[in-house]
């Protein structure tokens, strides 16, 4: 083989090399979905406390990833998080479907899981997921714990 058939092999194994981080890349900062043409539907969730929800994070039922938080936006008037999630529109959800916001593991990233209701009615594009709950906040919950236990001991 000459020098130039050499040059060309090792181009190329060079190429497949950064083909092979920017794939490595996209998976490990989730968003190897987005780069497919699934079609999904956007429906929207009102929260009073979205915790560190960011764009971009998994939405799951039963474990498997259906969809991704398309954006999230603060109502001016009633002071809500509103999250606007895309969904697979493979996955169909009823109307009375519950959307909590979860957290991967004690310290873990956080996403949305969904729960699917008993209505025969699916939700459609444009739809809102009614029944929500909020972020659970660590900080919140040790905060309440410090100040019962304080206030126990003042009572002794």
């Amino acid at each position: 083989m000459d020098r130039k058939g050499v040059d060309v092999l090792v181009g190329l194994f060079v190429l497949l090399g950064f083909a092979a981080l920017i794939f490595l890349a996209m998976r490990a900062g989730n968003m190897s979905s987005s780069v497919g043409l699934n079609d999904t539907y956007s429906v929207s969730a009102r929260f009073d406390n979205i915790g560190g929800l960011k764009p971009r994070a998994a939405v799951r039922s039963a474990g498997v990833v259906v969809g991704r938080v398309a954006s999230v936006t603060l109502d001016s008037n009633s002071y809500e998080a509103v999250v606007l999630i895309d969904i697979d529109r493979r996955y169909r959800f009823p109307k009375d479907t519950s959307a909590k916001i979860l957290t991967a593991g004690l310290l873990g990233e956080q996403y949305i899981g969904l729960e699917p209701g008993g209505d025969t009615a699916h939700l459609e594009s444009g739809g809102r997921i009614a029944l929500t709950q909020s972020a659970v906040v660590l900080e919140n919950i040790i905060g309440q714990m410090l100040y019962s236990r304080a206030a126990e001991g003042d009572r002794k």
